[in-house]
């Protein structure tokens, strides 16, 4: 997931990965939940901000600082609106 500029407007854009397995050529790891709307926003504090899959997903988070990450939001100490699950 990386943060995309085009005129004045932004764009998360996420890529797909793909991890190598013996019994399968190729697994895609990458499902993606919505976690906010328009009529029912979901807040945290850094401390609160969910685990996904263990430490394996990610969340994102829109923050103070802009949009980033659940790690990145837990390393500066600060909460924001929970976007969405990516896993």
């Amino acid at each position: 997931v990386r943060k995309h500029q085009e005129s004045n407007k932004y764009f998360l854009v996420s890529t797909l990965r793909h991890r190598r397995n013996k019994k399968k050529p190729y697994r895609n790891i990458l499902n993606l939940k919505r976690i906010s709307r328009p009529g029912l926003r979901i807040y945290s504090n850094y401390q609160g901000i969910p685990r996904i899959l263990g430490g394996r997903g990610v969340v994102i988070l829109s923050t103070s600082r802009g949009i980033m990450t659940d790690r990145e939001a837990r390393l500066e100490g600060i909460g924001g609106e929970i976007l969405c699950y990516i896993w």
